[in-house]
């Protein structure tokens, strides 16, 4: 049978840890953190922190794929520290939900800004989504080069337009309420802690994502390093756009500006550009969405195909095409259920019951490190990895720390959406012991 090709670097793996955390919310997010923490230095302040934890993040993920650099990343990582129902369970929530919607919801955002890009042109915005679904699928089935190529090419594209946004915030003088600054009394330090954890939720999954590219692990040259380097340079990329978007809209705007529009990154360019302005970031917008689309649909699909390596999902999803040396099958499973899920209108209800089921993971991650640098210590001590996590176990235990109480917050604000996802989630329980009813016995895999 054939198998995954090792075609991608450094560079690629950067560009798709950068591609799967960017998406359309940094052009949104900073009013609604303006409005939790309505003080400049809180706003920066809680950015700066979601950063540090995001980099945080990118180190455990890192040290992880030293130590393990098997197909499938976050989900090998699952298999390996606990069990393969653990695994399963979130290969299961990557299909049905978050990855399939994620990649749903970009779609039909892309297709709803290209009258506006594109001069009021009408076009039927579902069949654009679902076109452009099909065409990103077609695209992924010819190779990894091919949909890299692709997502790398608009990664590019979307750091030249955020990179644009800042430009021009720089270069402009700022709206003539930008220096007033308004005054809000926190009544204690309490307050100010509470304020702080509330705005930290919509900043902390603006940077998440990064763990996608962990699935390419199969597709990496020399993956012990590559991802290791990737996931460190792509992850600091991603923290310094944030950091200046959010400079620049308290500059043009003033923190009054930020808190009272939604729309934070074309208000910037329509102080300096005018109407123009607002059809630039419309089109920025377009170009992240189709950007957050390819990369789902390139790095999910390998999940899928480690799955079915293990026995545990349908076996045609393991098979890799001779010739583009991709997993076909899966790439276009992933392919599908985005389309459909576009098509039933329901993806913002979806992305919302996952909320807190990503960052149950990012916490079993860390926890995972622990369990894997015991391991690792009593069979080869002296062979350590190419990369270790900066101030472990400090660091890290504060990312698992971090990671739970970001779950805690979503079940005490959000506790119906949360218990939903809770739901699916243990519903891949009875799916995996079906699967595993099903193959033949596999020596090692419980």
């Amino acid at each position: 049978m054939a198998k995954l090709a090792r075609r991608l670097g450094v560079g690629d793996a950067a560009l798709i840890v950068m591609g799967g955390i960017i998406g359309s919310g940094i052009f949104r997010n900073p009013s609604v953190v303006a409005q939790r923490v309505p003080e400049p230095a809180l706003i920066l302040g809680v950015w700066a922190l979601g950063g540090l934890i995001a980099l945080l993040g990118g180190f455990v993920f890192a040290e992880l794929a030293a130590r393990r650099p098997s197909d499938g990343g976050l989900y090998a990582y699952m298999r390996d520290a606990y069990h393969p129902v653990v695994a399963f369970m979130y290969g299961w929530t990557l299909l049905l939900v978050s990855q399939s919607g994620g990649a749903a919801a970009s779609a039909v955002t892309f297709a709803g800004y290209f009258p506006v890009v594109f001069g009021g042109v009408h076009v039927d915005g579902k069949w654009l989504a679902v076109g452009t679904l099909g065409f990103l699928t077609i695209v992924n089935c010819f190779g990894v080069r091919a949909g890299s190529n692709v997502q790398n090419l608009f990664m590019v594209l979307k750091i030249a337009a955020i990179a644009g946004l800042i430009a021009v915030g720089f270069a402009a003088a700022g709206s003539p309420g930008a220096q007033a600054v308004p005054t809000h009394a926190f009544g204690s330090g309490l307050d100010i802690l509470t304020a702080v954890g509330v705005a930290m939720i919509p900043v902390l999954f603006a940077y998440s994502g990064w763990q996608t590219s962990s699935f390419m692990t199969g597709e990496l040259k020399q993956p012990a390093r590559t991802l290791p380097l990737g996931m460190i340079w792509g992850v600091t990329g991603v923290v310094v756009l944030y950091m200046l978007v959010n400079i620049v809209c308290l500059r043009v705007l003033g923190t009054n500006g930020l808190i009272h529009t939604a729309t934070p990154a074309s208000d910037v360019l329509r102080a300096v550009m005018g109407p123009r302005g607002a059809q630039l970031i419309a089109a920025a917008v377009m170009l992240s969405t189709f950007g957050f689309m390819s990369n789902q649909i390139l790095t999910s699909p390998r999940v899928y195909h480690a799955m079915a390596q293990d026995g545990i999902f349908f076996k045609p999803v393991a098979w890799v095409h001779p010739a583009t040396r991709v997993p076909v099958i899966a790439i276009a499973l992933q392919g599908i259920f985005a389309i459909v899920i576009a098509l039933s209108g329901q993806y913002d209800q979806i992305l919302n019951y996952v909320t807190s089921v990503d960052y149950v993971f990012f916490g079993l991650s860390a926890i995972a490190l622990f369990l894997f640098r015991a391991r690792d210590s009593r069979l080869s001590p002296a062979k350590p990895p190419q990369f270790r996590v900066p101030g472990h176990p400090v660091s890290t235990a504060l990312f698992a720390i971090v990671s739970f109480a970001v779950v805690l917050d979503t079940y005490v604000k959000y506790p119906q959406n949360s218990l939903i996802g809770l739901a699916i989630l243990l519903a891949g329980i009875p799916v995996y012991y079906l699967f595993l009813a099903r193959r033949r016995p596999v020596e090692g895999l419980p």
